[in-house]
């Protein structure tokens, strides 16, 4: 799987691990404490989640939002 570069990739990435856990968008929606009609708007490109919005989504689906450099050359710490 590759990086998301866009809210559209990232709500694809969304999509598939739902589906991969067997949950329906009412389901996802409970655990992450959002209404259905939330999860299809992002999934389908109609609105872009906030960030808080889309932690609640990874928790939920028991993932981790990692941020690394671009060039893997460089060390996390070398930008800061």
């Amino acid at each position: 799987m590759t990086a998301p570069r866009s809210a559209n990739d990232l709500a694809q990435i969304l999509r598939q691990a739902r589906r991969a856990q067997r949950l329906t968008q009412a389901e996802l929606a409970g655990r992450a404490g959002l209404q259905a009609h939330h999860i299809s708007n992002i999934e389908n490109g109609v609105t872009n989640p906030t960030v808080t919005t889309v932690l609640a989504l990874l928790a939920a689906l028991n993932l981790d939002w990692q941020i690394v450099p671009r060039d893997r050359g460089a060390a996390i710490e070398d930008i800061f």
